[in-house]
């Protein structure tokens, strides 16, 4: 079981161990906003509720000039893991201007591909094959993409996500 860690403008930082948040709450450093009743935590001296959203007690700043880091799990999820070129299912993803050509590892020329149009496409680019790209590729915005682990929420987390939005 995981936990969302939000901030004190309830704005979403972690997702974090159901332990790691038990602990920041016992400490006095959290608040439980949200827990899981049917599974709560037992101990030697009695049970505890598991926690599923925990407010911190603190405000801790979130420097929104940082960069989305690009990696492949990232692209694809923006993508909805669907082809840029095809709209299939995507597994891989493919430089739209291609590495030996100058082309760079950035949100802007990175799309989800499916293996056959990418082994189609090989060295070149899009207009070179005629094809159009069906999404425009741009970083993503909003905390959730800077959230390690938020990619995969929880049902608890809905109404404290549309809080944050």
């Amino acid at each position: 079981m995981r936990t969302l860690v939000l901030n004190a403008g309830y704005e979403p930082l972690a997702v974090i161990s159901f332990k790691r948040a038990l602990i920041l709450v016992m400490n006095g450093k959290a608040v439980l906003l949200q827990y899981d009743a049917d599974h709560p935590v037992w101990g030697q001296s009695g049970s505890w509720d598991r926690p599923s959203v925990i407010l911190l007690t603190r405000y801790v700043r979130i420097p929104y000039a940082r960069d989305v880091p690009v990696s492949r799990r990232g692209v694809l999820r923006r993508d909805n893991h669907r082809c840029g070129y095809c709209g299939k299912s995507a597994a891989t993803i493919d430089h739209v201007l291609p590495r030996s050509r100058g082309g760079r590892d950035s949100w802007e020329n990175l799309v989800a591909c499916c293996v056959r149009c990418n082994n189609v496409k090989a060295d070149r680019t899009p207009n070179e094959m005629g094809w159009h790209l069906r999404i425009t590729p741009t970083m993503p915005q909003g905390t959730a993409w800077l959230v390690r682990g938020f990619e995969r929420s929880e049902p608890q987390w809905d109404e404290f996500l549309t809080l944050a939005a």
